[in-house]
């Protein structure tokens, strides 16, 4: 059953309950010493009132406030409800004259028993006018409900629009660092070259089938990291020191949006090695019971004009990220050292949040 079916199914359950209410109320005033043909002849008297409520109250809610007042015909609106308070009033003492013509009284004690009078006049126009003030205030609180759900949808659909299009922006410049790093390769060390494009391979099949999900298991994205740092490792000397800690099971399914560690790790091998080939890049990651931290160092080495490994998109796609997929459950810590020659971020995500998983 589709959400909307459901909404509309307790709506006719609450909408029975309560008129069931409205027309069993009298019976709460009834005297318990009265017989069961009593009773019910005071019941039948008493359901002409309920029976107008429901006719002011419908008449209003599935007819007039859509079709007038919502549409700001107020001067319409008030006319017509000034005839259906008057056909409230038919039907009222309509059902009483003929309810009380069918002589129940009679039948207990006698065709002289006193019959029961109608409700006092100015009584029953307020409680008629209360019921179309009802009627409004329910229809008045559904269509608010209503405009607030496609309010959430449409943003929900914007927000969806845009991690798309942030994602199909990154993978032509994940691709484009990429294809940097195997062309510089290719002049120097053609057989390192041909490794690079192995691992290159291994992680266009994450990019091409589990980037276009919302989220994936922590464990294949630590698997696409691990493929990109020894990607990396083929290129850079030895004279990088590059240390990993991935402290992540290999069956660890805790979800978490797709590539958003790589850019951060992209961005310690483009600032951390020096033009003489030397720098120093830690990188660790961590599960804490679904709060997954990302820490990197580096050594910091400003790009030089000639550097033709990006054009510095990365991080800022990383921020807009983080402010759609996780806008209340992140923690991203990034800068250089006070001396200038360390460069550390350090990004916390807390996969725990109920808004993180229903995105």
């Amino acid at each position: 059953m589709s959400s909307t079916a459901k909404y509309f199914s307790r709506q006719n359950i609450v909408h029975i309950v309560c008129w069931a209410m409205v027309i069993c109320f009298p019976l709460l005033f009834f005297v318990s010493g009265d017989s069961w043909g009593e009773r019910f002849s005071r019941f039948m008297r008493t359901l002409g009132s309920p029976l107008s409520y429901m006719v002011v109250f419908y008449v209003n809610y599935l007819w007039l406030v859509p079709r007038f007042l919502f549409k700001k015909r107020y001067k319409t609106f008030f006319l017509v409800n000034v005839l259906v308070v008057a056909l409230g009033f038919v039907v009222m003492f309509g059902w009483w004259n003929l309810i009380t013509s069918v002589s129940f009284d009679a039948v207990q004690h006698g065709p002289h028993h006193p019959r029961s009078r109608p409700w006092p006049f100015f009584h029953a126009a307020l409680m008629l006018i209360l019921f179309v003030g009802l009627s409004v205030a329910v229809k008045m609180s559904q269509r608010w409900q209503q405009l607030e759900q496609d309010k959430k949808e449409a943003e929900r659909s914007r927000t969806q629009a845009e991690l798309k299009n942030l994602r199909n922006q990154l993978n032509p410049h994940f691709l484009l660092n990429t294809l940097n790093n195997i062309y510089a390769l290719i002049a120097f060390d053609p057989d390192k070259a041909q490794m690079a494009v192995g691992e290159l391979s291994k992680m266009l099949r994450h990019m091409l089938y589990d980037n276009q999900q919302n989220f994936v298991p922590l464990y294949k994205e630590v698997e696409f990291i691990k493929n990109y740092i020894e990607l990396m490792k083929i290129r850079v000397t030895d004279s990088v020191k590059i240390d990993t800690a991935i402290d992540i099971d290999t069956e660890d399914s805790t979800p978490i949006a797709p590539l958003i560690f790589i850019s951060l790790i992209e961005n310690a091998f483009k600032h951390g090695i020096a033009q003489n080939g030397a720098g120093t890049i830690a990188i660790a990651i961590s599960n804490d019971h679904g709060l997954i931290k990302c820490d990197i160092t580096n050594s910091n080495h400003p790009k030089q004009s000639n550097d033709k490994s990006g054009s510095g998109i990365g991080l800022e796609q990383v921020k807009q990220r983080l402010a759609l997929i996780y806008p209340h459950s992140h923690e991203w810590h990034y800068g250089v050292s006070d001396d200038g020659t360390t460069y550390s971020s350090t990004l916390i995500l807390n996969s725990n949040d109920s808004q993180v998983r229903n995105s």
